[in-house]
């Protein structure tokens, strides 16, 4: 830019000078003819090309200025870019510092943010870790001033389950029984007993239980001892001190594995007894009636047994045990006796002397699976059992004669309305399985040949309890326990088994004449064999108090029986040859209960 100005300038001050030296160098111009003015006029183009010289040196002054101005400018224009392109390059370099920076203290306040946020969660396990060394603390203090079980080297030790009761009961038809109801007596109409009224007070259903309990790697050991005083020995009696003996109830030892098997041996409930968790022993649920023989056509046993079961999935169980086994005595009419199938109890073997026990051949099997598919707990087992007798003929040797026998059972038992209700149903069927009903009617009746027939049975039971609240425990129950006909014909044409259309009913129905001396029957003549047993029950417990000090319990029970035997030959005084009984009982029941 700058050459360029001063370029212009040289070629106008060029320019100039050249017109000035053609005026001033040309040819004269032709003279005039006059003269005189000539020196005028000379003088006049000087003073113009002086003023000229003058004006364009003032031009090129005010370029030369122009330009310097220009130059000054265009240095300041270059000082302001140098100092703008520094600026630049430190604005850049503060950016680039900046961005830096910024990176890092992004990165500081990420580094800082996660030692925060691990701080938080240190503080967060700090306190969760304060938290259960105070709940350690206080549970440690728990056990040892309220300790809900005992230790005593690794092993825990429980009373729970342990109760003191003071009970009585009520039955407008007498049984002769405490307590505990004999189902299958329950007497007939009009006869004897069904004309009296008892009651019974007692405190023999208190019960002691102690479960012991380690646990060594995979495997948990369970030890559980229960016994009341149900028991009868030689001295009780109701005389003055009402004195009864302790009786074993329950008594195993039960081994459990991390990896579903459990393997038990004791005697305990059956098998056959509904549980409440998979098949584990001391889940089985009871009726929750105060009569100590629950309910007719409830199964159950309570014997010895090897059991093992395997629990799949949590949800699936199978199982299988020997148990010992126990043939109820023939029943029926016109039974031979030329055999023999067990006898009284040997003292110096240490049985009852009063009761009668069969020689078994074998124990008693069953097989089992539940399933608890998330609503409810569903069972279906089989029973199989072994009948033997040793028969003598009127001619030739004697020889033993084995039947087997057994059964199919199954139920279900499953919460409603938010566990505030309970449904349940169970039973068995089978040919020799009186034993499992509650009512023990029968198992077995006998050919007239002295060879054993396994009698068709039949039971089961229904519940319905209610949880109102907490306090309240409310249940209703219906079951019955049934045996069938089984009976042929002798010889001598005589019918001969278990509910013959032949047995001598003429006194049923009837009560002893009173019209002279007299012994009191039960009734005479009335020999037909029970055909079933049913029974409705309603109650209640009602919790008093409860709380870490034990429960404070009471509760009510209202049982009406009924007992029908099969039809026989009943004559004129009993036609149709029918008989039955029915009986009302009341029972109440104050317990407490260890924590």
């Amino acid at each position: 830019m700058k050459l360029k100005v001063k370029s212009a300038a040289a070629t106008v001050l060029a320019a100039t000078l050249a017109v000035s030296y053609a005026y001033a160098s040309g040819p004269a111009a032709p003279a005039k003819k006059r003269q005189a003015p000539r020196e005028e006029t000379m003088q006049s183009i000087e003073e113009q090309i002086q003023a000229l010289r003058q004006e364009m040196q003032s031009q090129i002054d005010a370029l030369k200025q122009q330009l310097a101005s220009k130059d000054e400018q265009l240095r300041q224009a270059q000082l302001a870019a140098s100092k703008a392109q520094a600026a630049a390059h430190k604005a850049e370099a503060a950016a680039s510092w900046q961005q830096q920076a910024v990176k890092e203290n992004t990165n500081a306040v990420n580094a800082l943010q996660s030692s925060v946020n691990g701080i938080k969660g240190s503080q967060s396990s700090l306190s969760k870790t304060v938290l259960a060394v105070s709940r350690n603390t206080q549970q440690i203090k728990k056990e040892v001033n309220h300790p809900d079980v005992l230790h005593f080297k690794g092993i825990t030790l429980s009373p729970t389950g342990s109760f003191l009761a003071a009970e009585t009961v009520w039955r407008q038809g007498a049984t002769g029984g405490g307590l505990n109801t004999a189902f299958s007596t329950i007497p007939l109409a009009n006869s004897d007993n069904a004309n009296l009224s008892e009651f019974q007070g007692t405190g023999r259903q208190s019960r002691v239980a102690l479960k012991a309990q380690g646990k060594t790697g995979d495997l948990t050991l369970t030890g559980y001892y229960e016994m009341d005083w149900l028991g009868t020995g030689i001295t009780s009696n109701n005389n003055q001190s009402n004195s009864y003996v302790l009786r074993m109830r329950q008594l195993w030892a039960d081994a459990r594995f991390t990896n579903g098997w459990d393997v038990s041996a004791g005697q305990g409930w059956s098998l056959a007894t509904e549980t409440t968790n998979g098949l584990r022993r001391g889940s089985e649920i009871l009726p929750g009636t105060i009569d100590p023989q629950y309910e007719a056509g409830f199964v159950w046993a309570r014997q010895y047994s090897f059991r093992v079961t395997k629990n799949i999935g949590r949800k699936f169980f199978v199982g299988a045990s020997a148990e010992n086994a126990q043939i109820l005595n023939p029943a029926g009419a016109n039974m031979p006796t030329n055999l023999l199938i067990g006898s009284a109890g040997n003292g110096g073997g240490l049985y009852n002397p009063d009761a009668n026990y069969s020689f078994n051949k074998t124990p008693d099997f069953i097989a089992k699976i539940a399933v608890q598919p998330g609503w409810g707990h569903w069972e279906l087992f089989g029973i199989g059992r072994s009948f033997r007798d040793r028969i003598y003929p009127v001619s030739g040797a004697a020889f033993n004669n084995t039947v087997w026998g057994g059964g199919i059972g199954g139920g279900f038992r499953g919460p409603l309305a938010h566990k505030k209700v309970s449904i349940g149903m169970k039973g068995l069927w089978g040919e020799g399985v009186g034993r499992y009903g509650s009512s023990t009617i029968a198992d077995i009746t006998l050919r007239p040949n002295g060879t054993i027939s396994p009698i068709h049975g039949f039971s089961a039971l229904s519940t319905l309890e209610l949880f109102p609240t907490p306090r309240w425990y409310i249940y209703l129950n219906y079951g019955g326990d049934y045996l069938g006909r089984d009976w042929t014909l002798n010889s001598k044409g005589q019918e001969v088994g278990y509910g013959t259309y032949t047995a001598n009913m003429t006194g049923c129905n009837v009560e002893v004449p009173s019209n002279g001396p007299f012994s009191p029957s039960s009734p005479a003549n009335c020999t037909g064999n029970t055909k079933d047993v049913q029974e409705f029950t309603s109650g209640y417990w009602y919790n008093l108090s409860s709380g870490p000090k034990g429960t404070w319990r009471y509760g009510l029970q209202y049982s009406r029986f009924e007992r029908n035997l099969w039809s026989g030959d009943g004559g004129t005084t009993n036609p149709g040859g029918g008989a039955s009984g029915i009986d009302n009982m009341f029972w109440t029941s104050f317990r407490y209960y260890l924590p």
